[in-house]
């Protein structure tokens, strides 16, 4: 799971790790919910260039790209209320979602960092999922 920031080039890096977030999806869904927070997952918009990508790793079907709807952005903050939100219910419970934890946290400060710089400048953002 990486970040897409709506536009040509946000001015700053907005590379993040999501390989520990990816394979604990249902885990962090299920928390998510359990504490009153959007799921990361609601927050994966498909746009013309990452489905370009999924299709060039194999993962996609070219066919769906006539079909794609418009992509959905959110702002920073939109995002933040959800990785903030986890990021407190992991210093509560270290081992919330088992022995993955503290990886997915440190993608999830990752994300926070880059989410911060979205909404600092008012800018939109969305998900995009990897399968490298």
């Amino acid at each position: 799971m990486y970040i897409v920031v709506q536009g040509e080039d946000p001015g700053f890096d907005i590379f993040v790790n999501g390989r520990a977030l990816a394979r604990n999806e249902d885990a962090l869904e299920k928390l998510a919910l359990a504490i009153g927070v959007k799921p990361l997952i609601e927050f994966f918009s498909a746009d013309n260039n990452s489905m370009a990508l999924l299709i060039e790793e194999g993962a996609g079907n070219p066919d769906l790209m006539q079909k794609l709807p418009p992509p959905q952005w959110y702002s920073g903050e939109e995002g933040l209320a959800t990785v903030e939100a986890l990021l407190r219910e992991f210093e509560v419970h270290p081992a919330a979602i088992g022995s993955e934890t503290e990886l997915v946290r440190e993608e999830l400060l990752e994300h926070a960092t880059v989410l911060h710089k979205v909404a600092a400048r008012g800018m939109r953002w969305h998900l995009a999922v990897s399968w490298r």
